[in-house]
């Protein structure tokens, strides 16, 4: 499941090199953040599919038995309630593969990150 291929250039790419059904959750994801914050601009960074607007936004990426969602220390922070049934640490936070993806939470994560940004944009 896991990707071996370094050097990607974009997003599409990246989605592309997985099985079908990690091809689904990882696009399903890029949706759910697209739509959370549509100004944001794609990228890929670290050789994962990421987002900025005014910076960094989110980046998100999978593994053998989980997908990485890396919102930074204040998405992690400001969900930390919700968060806590996950592994995580101060910026990052595992969705195991075995159980529903929260793309719910996904979104208020990213809306919330994309104000942050916003607002550190106005100064």
């Amino acid at each position: 499941m896991e990707a071996n291929k370094t050097g990607y250039t974009s997003i599409d790419e990246y989605i592309a090199d997985f099985s079908p059904e990690i091809q689904a959750i990882l696009t399903k994801i890029r949706e759910v953040i697209r739509a959370a914050a549509p100004d944001a601009k794609e990228k890929i960074s670290y050789q994962m599919p990421a987002f900025e607007l005014n910076g960094n936004l989110v980046y998100y990426a999978a593994f053998k038995k989980h997908i990485g969602f890396y919102p930074t220390a204040g998405g992690i922070s400001a969900f930390q309630e919700e968060l806590s049934g996950y592994k995580g640490a101060k910026g990052s936070v595992q969705f195991p593969l075995n159980k529903p993806i929260p793309y719910e939470l996904i979104k208020r994560i990213t809306e919330y990150r994309a104000a942050e940004n916003r607002e550190k944009g106005k100064k």
